[in-house]
Formats: C-alpha cells, structure tokens, sequence
C-alpha cells in the first residue's frame, strides 16, 4: 500500500494526515501533524470476548518526552506509568469514538496515540481524536465516522480556533469540542465565568471547523480506506428478549418510581434472580443471554417511562433538582471542610492551605509549569455498596478530579492576594448519580470554610437527555439509572456570572444545536437553584484562616541578594527557620515566602530576613551586639553579616584605657553610622550617654593625629615651651607616626 497524504489551511497552519507509511501490520494508521507537532495513531482489532455487555475499547496515550527534546525525569531515564495529562488526553479521545462502533460489538479495539514531535505552540490533545479517528476509518475496524476535534478560545472577546499555547495564556476561555458532520459528540472547556450565549456561538464556531476536517478524513478514506470487517454482534435472541419482556416488563414498571435507589436496586436483584429461576429449563445453559435480555428490557421500560408518561425513576418531575443539606466546618483539626448531601449522593471535601513548596509540578513534553491548586477526587467502593479492592486512583478518578478543578480555578484568588497552595480532597461517600458536580459544590464551601477568599461559590449541576426520533426529554441532576440508560450526560459548573467548567458525553450519534442551547438553559436555572441553598450554610468565606493553617507573608528583595538569604550551603536560611519554626521559599524574582504557625514566628522571619538585605545609613541608628574586641575598639554586627567599629574614643566621653573596662562580647549597643569609607568600612559612634558628660577630649588625650602646624610647632620649638622639650617623642624626619596610624586602620590592614 502506498503512503496518502491528504491536508487543508486551518487558523493559519497547515494540518496534514498521513496514512500507509507507519505501523503497516496494525489494521489502522494515521500520522497526524500540525504546525511541527506529530502524532501516530494506531488502531487494532481484536477478538470478540465472552461474556462481556460493552465494548472492550482501550485508548491510551504514550507520552514520548523525545518529542519535545527532552530526556525523562525518572530515575531509570525512561518513560513510565503514563502521567495525569496523558490519561485525560486518552479520555478526550475516547469519549467521542466511543458511540461510534455499532451497538453490541464486543471485539476488543485498542487505540495507541503516541507523539512524535511536539512544538511549544501546538498541543497534541486535540490531534489524538482525529489521528484516532482517521485510523479507524481507514481500516477493516466497523466504525461509524468520521470524528474531528478542535479548540477554541475567547481572547480579548474574539473566538480564536486553535490557538497556540501563548495565546491560551490571556483566553477566557479553553473549550475541546469533538463531533461529526452532522453533529457533536464531546465538548470540554474551563471558562472564566463565560456567559451561555457566548458559549453557543463558540460551539458553533467549533463545528464549522469539525465539519471541514471530517471532509478532509473522507478524502483520506475515498483513497486508502479498506472495506469494513464482519464482526458479530451481541444481541439476544428475538424469542428471549419477548419472553424475559412478558415477565419483567410489568414488574419493573412497578419497582420504578421508588426514591432510594438501594431499596430499588435489591427489588430488581430479586427480580433478576426470579426471571432467571422461571427460564433456566426452558433456556438451559444461556443464564448471561437472560442476563443481557434483562438488562435490556429494565432500559426500554425506564426510556419509555420517561419519553411517554413524563415519569423519571425516582418519581421526580424533570426539572426537579434532588433535596440539598449542606454543612461546614465538620472537622476540627483541617483548614477547612464541607459535607455536601444531594439525594444519594454525598461529597465530603477537605481544604489543605500549604507553602509555595508544595505546588504541583507538570512537565508534559514542551509544557513545564507548576500549579498551586490541586483537586483530587477519591470513589471508594462502599459508596455504593460494593465489595472491591483498593488501588490507586483510576481514568475516572482522574478525570473527575480534573473537571472539578477546572470548575473552581477561575474563582480563586490571585496569588499575590493569597500566597498559599491550595489542596481539596473529595470523598465521596455515596453515590447516585453526579457526584462530579456534587464535588464542585462541597469543594466550593470547603474552600470559603477554609477562609480562601474566592470571588463567588461554584455550583455544579448534571443534566440529562433522553431522545427517540423526534421525541426528547432533558433531565435535571441526573441520578446513576439515568446516567446509564440514558443518551446524555452533560455536566455544567459555573457562578452566578457564567460557566466555569463543562463536560458533555453524548451516547448517540450527535446533538443538535437547538437541543444543547435549551440543556445550557434549565442548567442554569438549576446551577443558581443548588447555590442559593449552598449560600444558607455558608454565605461568605470565613474572614479568619483556621487556627491550624499556615500564616504566610510575602516580603520582595533585590534578587541580587539572595544568595545573602540562603548563606553558604544554606547555613543562613537553616538558621533562620531553626530559630523561627518556619517555612522559607524564595523565587528567582526575589519574592520570599514565610510560611509560620503563628504570627509572631512569622514577623521575627521577617524581620532577620529584611535585616541581612539592608543597607547600612549614615546617620541613622542601630542596636547591635558586640562580636569582637580589639584594644582600639569593639566590632558591633549592626545588622546580620554586618559589622562596624566603634572606636575606643568614641565608647566613653570618659578616657579608656583598654576596651574590655567597658564592654564585652555579647552586650548590646546602641551606636550610630558616622561614616562609611570608600572601602565600605562602617564607622560608628555610640549613642545615648549622659550629655553632662559629653565634653570633647583634651588635645593632650587626642588618640588622632595632630595637624601639620602642631607637628611643626612641636619640631620647631616655636609653639610654647612643652613642645620644644619634647625632643625625645619625636620621630625621626619621614618615618610614619605608627602609633597614631594604628588607631586609624582596621588591625587586618596593620
């Protein structure tokens, strides 16, 4: 097979797809590149598996850090478990492809995206869906697309396709939009408090330029694609599907309509079991085709209970938001915490206040930033009611961590305003349905419990859609029945301004337009709805940071001095958090953050940190501690690292003698900067001696050398008679007055 090559001109790049070059023996390539970024996509068939009730879909996304020019941080220099960015870029993909296989495939499909070169202006996400999808498309794999994905952004109130890691930097808005031709499959985006309107004309914006890429993919097909392989299909048999309906059909429709969804779930069981017991002779040997069939049948009744009797599962109306409580302040030794209960669903959310040292790193090939806020999601098995055992966190706690960290970052303080890393933990402790956004919202108190000052509470709602043919159903704060049997499941975050975080999974072929504007619309009336009750329990962020949480203070120094900070192999920024209890970072840009458990540890920081940066005044005063004696004065550390010399004459009004009758190593002085030489040397004067003793010294007792004249009168016997007498004190013609030098010269310089 020869190599095809197919592009087109988008938002000013050149995007090209390349098929029948790379990874020949897989049953789909495509190599993708836009701008200098390159991504393989492979797609491989394999066997059907027994037993299972969904496709066996798998889509990773291997990282390559060579992509970016860049060896790996590991300690084994090579590439490891994929990162967080890595698997919400393989669910980006996934989601859209997804309802694009025919219903009832059980091969296994597994989809390797892996980039090849990286550019620092063009990100890889958003080619993964459509190197996935061209792959597909191209092979013998059954697939329902094409599937195209671009990116858009609102910049300085302009939508902007695709735009470049820099200029994401001033957007209010990141949407990721996946779709066919005709419709939209996947949409994802972080907003800063973006209104609907705005976000509607971006989603269509975003499908204009999904619809030429799919063209371009139907190019690529027309020249290289393969016919379609026959796989088999899981589907029950006509004869049990009616039979196992003629049991279940009735009971079902009784059991639903029940608002606790443990009571339902063990009628059904029951029933499940019940059925199975009736046809296990007429159907020996076939108890996962009655299982399939059962499952089938619960589907149509709960659809068409909806679609034709206006009647949901729990017996809510359709706009009906499930009862809310809210609680603050649950835990006492935490910064802050929220428990947020909404019908069976139940969010506990824990805020952790830390230093700049404790922010996230990322290194992703060619992006490499820190984060201070860090969301983290955790589903263990007894919120519903299940037996399993524990691992780390999977796609889906990753996922939904991310979603709820989007929803809150735009509401967050600057860090000027708040130098902390923020932390929130949200546990779910029951789950039915939506506990995404039910996250969003115990996190959003959690934080105002904490004393983060946050712009406004986030709300999150999740909304659903039931749709067959022309009829159609939306759903408010969907419960998890409705999640599965249903053919949307549409998350939405956002203040009482606008949306600050969406997700939209679609399990049909698309969605139109007019149907997404009307979901945005009863979401916002629910989203205002769960605030206003979140508002009850908590109406503001608390005005006081916990007892327990640390107090940080942000002082700027000449970067130039901060070597001066750190000391020798750290010796004085050691010292200074040994004697204080704190925390000290420093940037490059010299902002020096002092985390302490208190507010005292934290001005005494302060303050030794503001003296090591400070310059010495003339004229101003100091008190400082005597560090060394010399027999012409004492060196007194005015400030930290440094010294100056209060000479012997200028300790006393009172002649001294020898330095040591006065003070010693270790007093405490209050001195004044009378000069700083050209050579930086500090001399002081001490200050706060009793004015009656204040007399200047006898010419006889100067310790400063005479003048010239009086050198004189003393040679020439001219300038009264003990001058001319003195003969024997005088040195002879041009031999220095070393005596006298002495005192005027530090002893290093003797």
């Amino acid at each position: 097979m020869e190599a095809v090559k197919v592009g087109l001109e988008l938002a000013g790049r050149r995007l090209t797809i390349e098929t029948g070059r790379l990874a020949k023996q897989a049953n789909g390539a495509a190599v993708v590149q836009y701008g200098d970024t390159i991504i393989l996509a492979t797609a491989v068939l394999g066997e059907a598996q027994e037993g299972m009730d969904f496709l066996p879909l798998t889509v990773d996304f291997e990282a390559r850090t060579y992509a970016a020019g860049k060896i790996p941080m590991t300690f084994y220099r090579r590439e490891g478990k994929p990162s967080d960015r890595s698997i919400l870029v393989a669910r980006l993909t996934d989601r859209p492809l997804r309802p694009l296989f025919p219903e009832g495939m059980r091969n296994e499909v597994q989809i390797i995206i892996t980039p090849l070169s990286s550019d620092p202006e063009n990100s890889p996400d958003v080619l993964s869906p459509i190197g996935a999808s061209a792959a597909l498309s191209v092979s013998d794999i059954p697939f329902q697309g094409p599937v195209a994905c671009v990116r858009v952004g609102l910049i300085e109130g302009e939508l902007a396709l695709n735009p470049t890691y820099s200029q994401m930097e001033h957007s209010d808005l990141d949407l990721v939009v996946a779709g066919t031709k005709e419709a939209l499959l996947m949409v994802e985006a972080g907003a800063n408090e973006v209104p609907e309107e705005t976000l509607l004309r971006a989603l269509e914006f975003a499908h204009d330029a999904i619809r030429q890429i799919a063209a371009l993919q139907e190019e690529l097909v027309a020249r290289a694609g393969r016919e379609k392989a026959a796989v088999e299909l899981a589907r029950p048999e006509e004869e049990l599907l009616g039979r196992v309906g003629e049991l279940a059909a009735g009971p079902i429709g009784e059991l639903l309509g029940r608002p606790e969804k443990q009571a339902r779930h063990r009628a059904l069981e029951a029933l499940r079991e019940e059925i199975l017991a009736q046809l296990a002779e007429a159907y020996p040997e076939r108890e996962g085709e009655i299982q399939s069939a059962f499952e089938k049948v619960l589907k149509q009744v709960v659809r068409r209970m909806t679609l034709e009797e206006g009647r949901r599962v729990d017996g809510r109306r359709m706009e009906e938001v499930r009862p809310i409580t809210c609680e603050v302040g649950l835990l006492p030794r935490v910064h802050g915490s929220a428990l947020f209960t909404r019908g069976e669903t139940q969010v506990l959310s824990v805020t952790t206040l830390g230093t700049v040292g404790d922010e996230k790193t990322i290194d992703w090939l060619t992006e490499d930033f820190t984060s201070r806020y860090m969301h983290h999601y955790n589903f263990l098995p007894f919120c519903v009611g299940e037996v399993r055992p524990l691992r780390g966190p999977g796609r889906r706690e990753i996922g939904h961590g991310a979603l709820a960290e989007r929803a809150l970052v735009p509401v967050l303080p600057e860090e000027e305003e708040f130098p902390y890393t923020i932390r929130v933990v949200s546990e779910i402790l029951e789950s039915n349905g939506s506990s995404s956004m039910a996250s969003v919202c115990g996190s959003s108190l959690s934080l105002m419990d904490a004393g983060v000052p946050i712009r406004s509470a986030v709300a999150g709602v999740a909304m659903g859609l039931l749709k067959e043919n022309d009829q159609y159903r939306i759903l408010t704060d969907i419960e998890g029945m409705e999640d599965a049997y249903g053919d949307m499941d549409f998350k939405v975050a956002g203040t009482e301004k606008g949306i600050t975080a969406l997700q939209m999974d679609i399990k049909i072929a698309g969605l139109e337009m007019d149907l997404l504007a009307e979901a945005l619309e009863w979401a916002r009336r629910a989203r205002l709805f769960i605030r206003d009750k979140m508002l009850t329990a908590l109406p503001a962020p608390r005005p006081e940071l916990s007892p327990y949480a640390p107090r940080i203070t942000i002082i700027t120094i000449d970067p130039d001095k901060i070597g001066t900070v750190i000391g020798p192999g750290g010796k004085t920024i050691n010292r200074i958090t040994e004697e204080t209890g704190t925390q000290i970072d420093i940037e490059d840009d010299g902002r020096v953050y002092i985390a302490a458990p208190n507010e005292e540890a934290g001005q005494r920081a302060r303050k030794m940190i503001e003296d090591l940066v400070r310059d010495v005044v003339v004229g101003e005063e100091y008190v400082g501690k005597v560090t060394r004696i010399m027999n012409f004065g004492a060196f007194v550390e005015v400030l930290p690292g440094k010294e100056g010399l209060v000479h012997i004459s200028r300790l006393s009004n009172e002649r001294v003698a020898r330095v040591e009758d006065v003070v010693h190593v270790g007093d405490e002085l209050t001195v004044r900067v009378s000069e700083i030489d050209s050579q930086g040397r500090i001399n002081l004067e001490r200050v706060g001696l009793p004015a009656r003793d204040r007399r200047p010294p006898s010419p006889r007792r100067s310790f400063y050398r005479r003048s010239p004249e009086r050198r004189s009168d003393r040679r020439g016997g001219q300038g009264g008679g003990r001058g001319g007498r003195s003969g024997d004190r005088r040195r002879p013609h041009g031999r220095p007055d070393r005596r006298s030098d002495r005192y005027r010269k530090y002893p290093e310089e003797e």
